[in-house]
This record gives structure tokens, sequence and C-alpha cells, in this order.
């Protein structure tokens, strides 16, 4: 190898052990979804137990997931997250023109994210250039309860889903004005799904947020427009930038292949 080629370089720095474990997730495949450690020893060219550990600490980590007595497929950590990034990357390019031209046509900041558990996750925002605007960085996590986008977020939730989501969770840990328990949780996602949107204050602040739907009509994101109350209060300035903010949502939707259904 020349003294260039970076993979001659970089060898030094490799990790043995975490080599083995990406390989042995990259051995599953539409052919080969279970695999008994026998199998996975001898894909490896090794031993059982010269895999032993790390195939458990794969499955401890929710990468594998143990299957009957001695088999193996992957786990829910690793396809969530796959899913997760990889659909989050999709509504960030559909939904990124869309957004700087809602910030130019209201001069307020707008924000695009999605939902981790029962957190909102910021993956995108279009930040307004003036003196007082709203600027939540990328990858900011906010409990969903506690914001307009968090309870959009949640609306196409069922009860049985939301009591499931939020069995460990206390809802009166954080000082906000959200709902501080469950009922009031599932009567604040109830208006937010009858409304199509949700409005919330705090810190000086207005925002407005609705839901993203894809092609099956989930909720799979949500957009706010935010700003400072002194431009928000300004006659006729709240009703005009829901109307625009909803507009944008149905433009992101449809590009998402979201079709409503037709009215009978």
């Amino acid at each position: 190898m020349s003294e260039q080629d970076p993979s001659a370089k970089d060898l030094d720095y490799i990790v043995p052990a975490l080599q083995r474990g990406l390989r042995i997730l990259e051995l599953f495949n539409s052919d080969q979804r279970n695999l008994n450690m026998n199998e996975l020893a001898e894909l490896m060219g090794g031993s059982v137990s010269s895999i032993y550990r790390i195939v458990q600490t794969l499955a401890a980590m929710g990468y594998l997931q143990k299957v009957g007595k001695n088999g193996y497929e992957l786990g829910p950590q690793l396809i969530s997250r796959g899913f997760t990034y990889l659909a989050s990357r999709d509504i960030v390019d559909v939904a990124l023109p869309h957004l700087n031209t809602l910030r130019d046509r209201t001069s307020l900041s707008c924000h695009l994210s999605i939902r981790e558990q029962h957190h909102t996750l910021y993956i995108y925002r279009s930040f307004a250039q003036q003196r007082l605007s709203v600027n939540i960085p990328i990858g900011t996590r906010i409990p969903c309860h506690c914001n307009a986008m968090g309870k959009m977020l949640l609306s196409s939730m069922s009860e049985a889903e939301l009591e499931s989501l939020y069995q460990h969770v206390r809802l009166d840990d954080h000082m906000t004005s959200g709902p501080r328990n469950l009922p009031d949780l599932k009567l604040a996602i109830s208006e937010a799904r009858e409304q199509g949107w949700v409005l919330s204050r705090s810190d000086y602040a207005t925002a407005i947020a609705t839901a993203i739907r894809d092609h099956e009509g989930n909720v799979v994101a949500a957009i706010n427009v935010s700003g400072p109350d002194a431009m928000m209060a300004a006659e006729g300035v709240l009703e005009r930038t829901r109307d625009m903010l909803l507009e944008c949502a149905r433009q992101i939707s449809a590009e998402a292949g979201y079709r409503p259904a037709a009215l009978t």
C-alpha cells in the first residue's frame, strides 16, 4: 500500500472487537434473518467461544435479539434507530424548502421535529434573521408534553399507546405550564387531534405547531412557527401565520405521499 493510502495509515486505530461486532451484524440479511451461535461462528471463521462475549454484548444492548434456545436475529434497537434516521433524513429533504419559504413569508423561525419515545427531537430549523427570534438548535430534545410540536407528534397515538408510553414517566417534574398528569395530557392530545394545530406560549414567545403525515396517514413529524409575543400579538398575525403553517404542512405531507380521504 502507498504511504498516501488512508486505509494503511488508519490500520493502527482499528478496534478488533468493534470490527467483529459490526461484521456479525452484517451477516444478517433477507436470506439469513435468524442465525444460531454455531452458524455465526462458522461464518465469522472462528469458534463459538471467540464470539460469545461479542454476541452477548450486542444482545444486551438490543442490537441482537435471542430467538428460541440458541438463535439470534437483528434487535429492535438497531432496526428502530436505523429507520428513525432514514425517515428523519427523508423528511428533512422534503420539508427544507417549504420551511425556508414559510420563514421568508412570516419573518419567523420555523422548526421540524420527530418523536423519540416521549421526547420531541429537533432535526431542522429555518432561522429568522431578526434581533428577536426563537432559535432552538438542531438535536435539542424537549419532553413532548411541554411543547406544541410534541403534542402534535402524540396526536396519532391511541389512549392505550399513550398509557404504555407514559407508564413510568412523571409529567410534574418539569417546570412548565403543560399537563401535569396523564388524564390532562390525554385531554390536550384530544384537543390537538380535533383542532389540527396547537398554540403554546412560554418565555415571552408564541409557537404554533401542526403535524406532518406520511403516505399511510401516520404522523411522522411536526413543524412550527415561533416568534416573540410582541410580533405574534399584532392584529391578524396569529391567524395569518396559522393558515400559512397549515398550508405548509399540507404541501410537505403531500410530497411525503399523504392523500387525505375524500369527503363524502
